[in-house]
């Protein structure tokens, strides 16, 4: 007889909200609250719906209790709970800023006092402070606030970092993708591949496809093909990265005059088949599923974005030997970087946010693979279970509101 699944328990708060303008609608799902406070981004984009934002709060549960290491001392950082926000609304619509703020307006609430929010799909950190404050908020953050032991000093550092820029591009930008590349480059290490003969393809060049490219590329890898929602950019001997990030526009579409002459332009999912090492899905949820995932002849798959392989397509992907490497972990970076600033484990420096970058991820991609290889499971399976064992300590220290 074969054990039911065990549906996942429902979220804290779930809720719908329609524009009266547009009619666009926007979702908020808070999944659990520690310390009477949660954390996730807020994304826009066409087609969002709130089963997708229940999932997204969901993975930010387990990104934040990853990142909980009962045994470490002197961390200011305790990790908060799960949550998410999500518009449905292009962004490059010319009413999508008016709907971003009439969304925040609605839900102002609960920015204030349980949910801390940010830039996720679709949207810069620009915009949404900018959008904050013209709905009347403090920042996007200030649920936190009471957290902090110096409110003024932790903001002000929190700024400090946002204003860096490494080559021309925000460190806010960077740290995402260098936990990206980093969660990437262990996988390769416990491989025994070397960098300079690994290839790589990369879905999406905008805030985290581009950073990954940047900083995989640096490691001496060969991204041979990226692709932004026009088509995919391909060269088999190494593509132009730098060049490439300089002639985006502000949603990641590479202006094709930057192309050199060996450069080749194919269709937008060329980047699904790509004879590589290692393939980051960087742009939108649900982009390799059941059918297409045979198309895939990498050895890993790296999950920049949030839920991209659908799990049907990740147990077909592990019955070929591939492995899936799973956003909860690989894309964590950004968000714990926001709170080792504003907590103050690090400080806005660039080279100080990369190190820590690095010594996290690959310190908890190397806990997680080394469990799915005790336990015999996927890094998916491995990473609920590390969640499994730190939830009851974080329960018993911190409160662990449903």
């Amino acid at each position: 007889m074969t054990t039911p699944p065990v549906s996942p328990p429902a979220p804290l708060i779930s809720l719908t909200w329609t524009d009266h303008v547009t009619g666009r609608q926007g979702h908020l799902v808070v999944d659990r609250l520690v310390r009477g406070v949660s954390s996730g981004g807020l994304r826009m984009r066409a087609g969002c719906t709130l089963d997708e934002v229940t999932g997204l709060a969901r993975g930010m549960t387990m990104k934040e209790a990853l990142h909980f290491d009962a045994d470490r001392t002197g961390a200011r950082y305790v990790p908060l709970g799960g949550a998410k926000g999500g518009i449905d609304c292009d962004p490059r619509d010319p009413a999508a800023y008016g709907v971003l703020v009439r969304y925040l307006r609605a839900v102002r609430p609960y920015i204030e006092n349980i949910w801390t929010t940010g830039e996720d799909l679709g949207l810069s950190q620009d915009l949404v402070d900018r959008a904050a404050a013209e709905a009347g908020l403090v920042s996007s953050i200030e649920a936190v606030y009471p957290l902090l032991d110096d409110e003024t000093a932790a903001r002000q550092r929190l700024a400090d970092a946002f204003a860096v820029e490494v080559d021309g591009i925000g460190l806010d930008e960077l740290v995402g993708g260098c936990g990206v590349a980093e969660s990437a480059l262990a996988a390769l290490d416990r491989d025994g591949v070397a960098y300079d003969g690994a290839r790589v393809a990369v879905q999406g060049l905008g805030t985290m496809g581009g950073a990954t490219a940047r900083f995989l590329s640096r490691a001496g890898l060969r991204v041979v093909a990226v692709a932004d929602v026009q088509s995919t950019i391909a060269n088999p001997a190494g593509l132009d990265i730098e060049a490439l990030l300089s002639a985006r526009d502000a949603h990641g579409t590479v202006d094709r005059g930057a192309l050199r002459a060996a450069d080749r332009e194919l269709p937008a999912g060329a980047w699904l088949d790509q004879d590589v090492e290692v393939l980051v899905p960087a742009a939108v949820s649900y982009a390799v599923d059941a059918a297409n995932q045979a198309r895939i002849k990498a050895r890993w798959v790296v999950e920049a974005a949030n839920m991209p392989v659908l799990p049907e397509a990740e147990a077909l992907l592990a019955e070929r030997g591939i492995t899936v490497l799973p956003d909860v972990v690989v894309n964590s970076g950004t968000n714990a970087w926001w709170w080792w600033t504003l907590f103050g484990d690090i400080g806005a420096d660039a080279d100080e946010a990369f190190a820590h970058t690095r010594s996290s991820m690959r310190a908890l991609v190397d806990l997680v693979l080394t469990r799915a290889a005790a336990d015999g499971c996927t890094p998916r399976a491995a990473a609920h279970a590390v969640v499994a064992d730190r939830l009851p300590v974080m329960t018993e220290r911190f409160g662990w509101y449903r």
